[in-house]
C-alpha cells in the first residue's frame, strides 16, 4: 500500500513529513509512505509580506486543493500556518506532540532584545513579534525578512541586520538549534497560535486514514491547540493583525494567554483565563470575547480599515 503525503518543498517542511512519514512507516511497515512536494503561492512569492499578499493560508491553499483531489492522503503542516477555518471536507486528524513554541532570539553580538544597541535592525516577517518587540523596544528597527534559514541566517552573518526572531521549534527541527542565542519566555513574547505543533490534515470522509494517524495524536497538544486556535476564529484573525495565543495544561488545569496588538506595539490588549481542559475551545471563544470587550474590537477595525 503506497501512502502520499503532500507537503511544501522548503527544508523544514521536508523534515517535519519526513519525521511523519518515518512514524508512519515504523507503525505500520505494510505501508510505503510518498512524500509529494507541492509548491505554494506563499513559497513563490518571497519579495512580499505576507501581509499583503493574504496571509499565511498561501503556504497551505494548494496542499489542500491536492488533498480534496485526491492527489494525496494526508497534508503536513506548520499549524501556525493552517487558517482557523478549513475548507468544507477538511479535519484536522491529528496533532503530534509539539516541539517548543517560543520565538528564540538570534544575533552573532548580542544575547537578549534588551542587550541590542539603540536603532539596532532585527529581522523578521511576523507583524506578531514585529508588535511584541517595538513594545519590549520602541527604537528597534524592524526590517521584513523571509525566505529559508539558510537565507535569513545569511543576512545575519553578513551584518545586514543585528538579529532576528525564529520559531524555536524549526531550528530545533533542522538540528540547528545552535544558532539560538536566547530563548524568548512566552510571558515576554507571545507565541503564534499552534506555533511548535504539526497539523495532520485529511479529507473527513477518509476514515481509513483517520484510524491510521490516530496513533500520532498527543492529547495534551490537542487540548491547547484547540484553546488557541478556537480564540483566533472567535477574533476572524488573519495575517494583517498581531494577534497571540499561548495555552499551557498543568495539574489538570488548562491556562490560555491571548493578545491582540497595533502593528507598531503602542496599543496591546493582553489577558489571561484558566479552566478545565474539556471547556479548550468555549475557553478560546471565551477569552477572545474579553479582549474584544477590553479594546481588542477598535484595534481590529483600526487595523482592517487601514489594510
Amino acid at each position: 500500500m503506497t501512502f502520499k503525503i503532500g507537503t511544501r518543498g522548503s527544508q523544514l517542511a521536508i523534515a517535519q513529513s519526513e519525521w511523519v512519514k518515518k512514524k508512519i512507516e515504523t507503525r505500520h511497515p505494510h505501508i510505503h509512505v510518498e512524500l509529494i512536494r507541492i509548491k505554494t503561492t506563499g513559497d513563490k512569492m518571497l519579495d512580499t509580506p505576507l501581509s499583503q499578499i493574504g496571509g499565511k493560508a498561501l503556504f497551505v491553499k494548494e496542499i489542500e486543493e491536492a488533498l480534496r483531489g485526491k492527489a494525496v492522503d494526508l497534508a503536513v503542516h506548520s499549524l501556525k500556518d493552517v487558517p482557523a477555518e478549513l475548507p468544507a471536507g477538511l479535519m484536522l486528524s491529528a496533532t503530534p506532540k509539539r516541539e517548543d513554541p517560543r520565538d528564540a532570539f538570534v544575533s552573532v553580538k548580542y544575547q537578549t532584545i534588551q542587550g541590542l544597541p539603540r536603532g539596532a535592525r532585527v529581522g523578521t516577517s511576523s507583524l506578531r513579534r514585529k508588535a511584541q518587540l517595538l513594545t519590549i523596544r520602541h527604537d528597534l528597527e524592524i526590517v521584513p525578512l523571509r525566505g529559508n534559514v539558510d537565507t535569513r541566517l545569511r543576512k545575519l552573518k553578513a551584518g545586514e541586520i543585528q538579529a532576528i526572531i525564529l520559531a524555536a521549534a524549526g531550528l530545533k527541527r533542522l538540528g540547528i538549534e545552535k544558532h539560538i542565542t536566547h530563548v524568548i519566555p512566552s510571558l515576554q513574547m507571545l507565541p503564534a497560535i499552534g506555533q511548535g505543533a504539526l497539523g495532520l490534515e485529511v479529507r473527513r470522509d477518509d476514515e481509513m486514514t483517520v484510524r491510521l494517524l490516530k496513533f500520532l495524536n498527543h492529547e495534551v497538544t490537542e487540548v491547547t491547540v484547540k484553546a488557541e486556535r478556537a480564540f483566533l476564529r472567535e477574533l476572524e484573525g488573519g495575517c494583517q493583525v498581531p494577534i497571540a495565543a499561548f495555552s499551557r495544561l498543568r495539574d489538570g488545569v488548562l491556562h490560555l494567554s491571548g493578545m491582540v496588538s497595533e502593528l507598531d506595539g503602542s496599543h496591546t490588549v493582553k489577558d489571561e483565563i484558566s479552566g478545565e481542559k474539556e471547556q479548550a475551545e468555549q475557553m478560546g471563544v471565551t477569552l477572545a470575547k474579553k479582549l474584544l470587550h477590553s479594546g481588542a474590537d477598535r484595534i481590529l477595525a483600526h487595523i482592517y480599515k487601514r489594510s
